[in-house]
């Protein structure tokens, strides 16, 4: 009982919310209705406003395609008219060019036809030359024929009469003419030589001190020769075997002398011995370990004398072990003379005579220092000291001038440079400084039978004399064999001989003497 006004009420609400979605329903279809009436309605109005825009547009548009007809009509017509002009002024300076061309071309014409008439000319010429040229070596031959039939004598016979002829009459005037010239060259020539060589000598003087191929060990007793030489010469057979040196021990009083052409090895020999000497332990262990340290100790002072030269002089940029062979050049000596002495002075020298005549010092010096590089491997490598010296440079990228400065300070080549020259100039300006250099007596006494019997062998020489130490040879010439006028010529041909056949320090002077004596008796 209770249930059943719950329930009228459900159904209440229910045919509530029917009736109402019906009104709202009947509500919505009245308003769409309306809603579709009037956009209908707009539709309508918004095409007749377009068709009215679009014809609107269409006469513009027309109007707007015609303008732009005209205008583009105007402009077409303009662009014609400038270029009717330009194409009018083309043609009128085609035709200026055209008449200029014509004038050239007839000009040319003329031209070649003058030419073409002046070479006819020249060949007519040049034939009537051959022809006249031809008829003059047909009139020599005649003439030489004609001669030769008259003078019953050849052509060559009569040439070799007639050279004859004028040597025996101007013999005398040569001779006399090449003298005169000889003398002025010569004393010109050695003027300026002397100037910048005494110039270079003054300003560069340096002492000598002659060396030689032996060293001289002095001992604290003479006991200490002794132990040196050791139990049956073991000692001394070590040090030679190790060092590579001759031991000599003599009579001299509290010395032992090491002889060898090797100066390297005779330096560690020497420096061997004096580390034993005061060590006071000689045996062959304890010779080994000394000869080791003064190998290095003789290695580091090659490469400090090296770098010394190379300060001392200026000359930089050379190559490791080229400042390494010019340190061994302390150690090598020619002729008593040092040669890293000699070659740092000819360094200098080569830079002042370079700095006189105005040529490059610096590859002057250069040249100076490296010019005898050679002679610091010629004792242990074949060939002399000269091309060795070249194959050194070379190898290391030295320039060709210096290596012709090295092979030519001696005249085996030809310098090719005026430094080569002042290289070699001062390498015998070095040489020939008193006191510089000595000689043995053996190489001595060779030098000056060779330069007897070269000044002998001439045909005409009746004996000769070297004197002045080698360098001045008199020569006395048989009177009925030579006469004056060729003395000139017979003294060139022996200095030419001396300066091809032999190596000598300095110059050597040659004189000859024609003496005629006549003897009778009075009775």
């Amino acid at each position: 009982m209770i249930a059943i006004p719950w329930l009228y009420g459900l159904i209440g609400l229910a045919a509530g919310i029917l009736l109402g979605s019906l009104a709202v329903v009947l509500f919505y279809r009245l308003g769409f209705s309306k809603a579709r009436k009037g956009m209908k309605e707009a539709m309508e109005n918004a095409d007749l406003e377009a068709q009215k825009a679009l014809g609107e547009a269409q006469k513009t548009g027309e109007n707007r395609k015609r303008e732009l007809l005209l205008q583009a009509k105007e402009e077409i017509h303009k662009a014609r008219l400038e270029l009717e002009k330009e194409l009018k002024e083309k043609k009128t300076e085609l035709a200026r060019e055209r008449s200029r061309l014509d004038l050239k071309e007839e000009s040319l014409d003329k031209k070649l036809e003058t030419l073409d008439s002046k070479e006819e000319a020249l060949d007519q010429r040049v034939s009537d030359v051959l022809a006249l040229e031809e008829r003059a070596k047909e009139l020599e031959k005649a003439k030489v024929l004609e001669l030769e039939r008259v003078s019953e004598m050849s052509l060559e016979e009569a040439r070799t009469l007639v050279l004859d002829q004028a040597r025996r009459e101007y013999s005398h005037d040569m001779a006399v003419m090449l003298k005169q010239m000889e003398e002025a060259t010569r004393e010109e020539a050695d003027r300026k030589a002397k100037e910048i060589v005494v110039n270079s000598i003054q300003r560069y003087a340096a002492d000598y001190v002659s060396e030689t191929t032996v060293s001289v060990v002095s001992l604290p007793n003479d006991e200490m020769k002794g132990r040196i030489i050791g139990r049956e010469g073991r000692n001394i057979r070590a040090i030679e075997t190790i060092t590579g040196v001759d031991l000599i021990i003599d009579d001299t009083p509290e010395a032992v002398i090491l002889s060898s052409f090797d100066p390297i090895r005779r330096e560690i020999a020497r420096l061997t011995i004096e580390k034993l000497i005061i060590d006071g332990r000689i045996h062959p262990a304890r010779i080994e370990e000394m000869a080791e340290k003064a190998t290095k100790e003789v290695e580091a002072t090659v490469k400090q004398e090296g770098d010394r030269a190379a300060f001392e002089t200026g000359v930089m940029g050379l190559h490791p072990e080229l400042l390494r062979l010019l340190g061994r050049l302390r150690y090598r000596t020619s002729y008593g003379q040092n040669v890293l002495k000699h070659s740092i002075e000819v360094c200098w020298l080569a830079g002042m005579m370079a700095a006189e005549l105005g040529l490059d010092v610096t590859m002057a010096k250069r040249a100076g220092l490296l010019h005898d590089i050679g002679k610091a491997a010629d004792f242990e490598m074949e060939g002399s000291h000269i091309q060795l010296g070249a194959d050194i440079a070379r190898k290391y990228k030295e320039s060709p001038e210096i290596v012709n400065a090295i092979m030519a300070h001696h005249g085996d080549v030809e310098p090719e440079t005026t430094i080569a020259v002042l290289v070699a100039a001062s390498d015998a300006v070095s040489a020939a400084r008193p006191g510089a250099r000595r000689e043995n007596v053996e190489t001595y006494i060779k030098r000056i039978q060779k330069l007897e019997e070269i000044a002998n062998s001439f045909e005409g020489v009746e004996k000769s004399y070297a004197i002045q130490a080698g360098r001045e040879i008199r020569v006395m010439v048989k009177p009925e064999n030579i006469k004056d006028e060729d003395m000139i010529l017979k003294a060139r041909d022996i200095c030419k001989t001396i300066e091809a056949e032999m190596d000598y320090p300095g110059q050597i002077k040659v004189n000859l003497i024609r003496e005629t004596r006549v003897s009778d008796y009075a009775k």
